[in-house]
């Protein structure tokens, strides 16, 4: 029950911070503070793709670039021709 109202509290908060900075943004006219304000969301929506990944597709990744540097790779042509056989 007290993790209930715990999560009820931080979402009150978070609304009304959102609240709060809604009213500030209405309230100014300052362009240089609204174009500071959507810059923060274009970056945000602007994720690096690497944060977007699993930790599975990070490790295979960084496996593949491990193999690479250590020349433990193989033909192109050579995995092509077992398989077109």
């Amino acid at each position: 029950m007290l993790a209930v109202a715990i999560l009820n509290f931080k979402e009150m908060n978070i609304q009304s911070q959102k609240i709060n900075l809604a009213k500030m943004i209405l309230e100014t006219d300052n362009p240089s503070i609204l174009e500071s304000v959507k810059n923060i969301f274009v970056k945000a929506k602007q994720q690096d793709f690497w944060e977007a990944m699993s930790a599975d597709q990070k490790q295979e990744i960084e496996k593949g670039i491990s193999e690479i540097v250590s020349e433990d790779t193989v033909e192109y042509e050579s995995v092509i021709k077992k398989h077109r056989k």
